[in-house]
């Protein structure tokens, strides 16, 4: 039977959805899923769980303000949700909410400092132009997003706590949720446990948070994301082969470069840099990440068709029904998994 919307459905009382960080980074909970075994765990268990010459691999994109408000040339409001920066340093794609569609040529005016062009539309999306350097002009004078679930708004904890620690390379819209558990106590306990770490960068687009609108996934067509695998990065992965250790990505964004990479160069992983549309769903044939570290995802969701494929679609469900009991937190300040890839189970892993 084909896939359908239906199949990736669960119920979560709205409680359960964190709407904000707890004190620690690392005093989250972490549900570690083996097959059909479950174990309640928290994240600063992660250097007991893992082993010595295993890689974690993490995504070092630093989230920017895309969210700006202003209003256009007639005095409509408008809101702007930056997608993405294009190579123009001075062009974007963005979402736009408003009453009425600004026109090609017409122009709005943003946070009351930037006048802001209407290059074009390409399907949901707006292409923009703007006064100067996009990435400066917004981390001076746009706002933090916070995903469409949190029922706030940002505010000065979220500058630092909706940031990785590790993070560097400026482009996203959203958090890579999985790195937010990681503190710099917790790094230096994995390093002293000879787990290594790298980075990859994945620019996370707002399509994120765009739900899956046709009924049968295989009509489903991925919004566009850059990705940059640097050499240091195959380099070492190639050294934990060698040495029998496990690729474990932190975060599907991290799992989605890699993956994404190994499909770009079948003949062996290389450094690569490029746009990504891969939509994984179970059947899918994972070449590179043995285990995940994940936040818990949105119902009818691409990334919960991703950890299905990964995990098994039974046993995530079985995971999922047993966070939603027990009071684990959902989402992007909510608490996270650990999953031992489906063809690689291991009762012996944790």
């Amino acid at each position: 039977m084909p896939l359908t919307l239906d199949d990736f459905d669960y119920p979560l009382p709205p409680e359960r959805i964190a709407q904000a960080p707890l004190a620690e980074r690392s005093a989250s909970r972490l549900l570690v899923l083996n097959g059909s075994d479950l174990a309640d765990r928290h994240i600063r268990d992660l250097p007991g769980l893992l082993r010595a010459g295993d890689l974690l691999v993490m995504n070092d994109t630093r989230v920017i303000h895309a969210r700006l408000m202003g209003r256009k040339e007639s005095g409509g409001q408008v809101e702007v949700m930056v997608e993405r920066p294009l190579d123009d340093e001075r062009e974007v794609m963005a979402q736009i909410r408003a009453s009425k569609s600004p026109r090609p040529g017409s122009r709005l005016l943003l946070e009351e400092h930037m006048e802001v062009e209407v290059l074009g539309r390409a399907g949901e999306f707006y292409r923009l132009r703007f006064p100067g350097n996009t990435l400066d002009l917004l981390e001076r004078y746009g706002r933090l997003p916070l995903p469409p679930y949190i029922e706030r708004q940002a505010s000065d904890a979220d500058e630092s706590r909706y940031q990785t620690v590790f993070a560097r390379e400026r482009g996203s819209v959203a958090a890579p949720t999985a790195g937010l558990h990681f503190d710099t106590a917790l790094l230096r306990c994995l390093d002293e446990a000879g787990i290594a770490t790298a980075h990859v960068t994945l620019h996370v687009g707002a399509g994120t948070f765009q739900p899956v609108r046709v009924h049968h996934l295989a009509e489903h067509r991925m919004h566009s994301e850059r990705y940059v695998l640097p050499r240091a990065t195959v380099e070492a992965i190639a050294a934990t082969r060698a040495r029998g250790g496990r690729v474990v990505a932190v975060g599907t964004t991290s799992l989605r470069t890699l993956e994404s990479a190994a499909l770009a160069h079948p003949e062996g992983l290389e450094p690569c840099s490029g746009d990504t549309e891969l939509f994984v769903t179970p059947g899918f044939h994972f070449r590179v990440v043995d285990l995940l570290l994940t936040n818990f995802h949105l119902p009818k969701s691409t990334l919960l068709m991703l950890v299905s494929a990964f995990g098994g679609m039974e046993e995530i469900r079985a995971a999922y029904r047993h966070a939603v009991e027990d009071g684990y937190r959902f989402f992007s300040y909510g608490d996270a998994m650990l999953i031992q890839r489906k063809d690689l189970r291991d009762h012996h892993a944790f």
